[in-house]
């Protein structure tokens, strides 16, 4: 990965990378990142100039038109329950 930059813009901030290919050729990402309280966190990632955050806002807002919003919080709650927590989350202990 190359480091291509970044814009500070007060508590706003876009880091511009490549990541090299096997193949050498280089596909960029871009992070979005906000600085809300005691660190930089990342919003959104640009690959390729295509933001996973919108992907992911129009996915929802065709979910939302054909469906409803109460539609669209029913499925992501069925996925979340798909989710496994990591090995040890649950505080309890493996039996040997």
């Amino acid at each position: 990965m190359t480091f291509n930059g970044d814009v500070v813009d007060g508590h706003q901030a876009v880091v511009r990378t490549t990541l090299l290919i096997g193949n050498g050729s280089g596909m960029s990402l871009d992070y979005w990142m906000h600085h809300p309280r005691d660190r930089w966190r990342v919003y959104d990632l640009s690959v390729n100039g295509i933001s996973l955050l919108a992907s992911y806002r129009s996915q929802f807002n065709k979910i939302v038109r054909t469906d409803s919003y109460e539609g669209l919080v029913a499925r992501l709650k069925s996925r979340q329950v798909g989710v496994a927590a990591p090995p040890g989350a649950s505080g309890g202990h493996r039996a040997r």
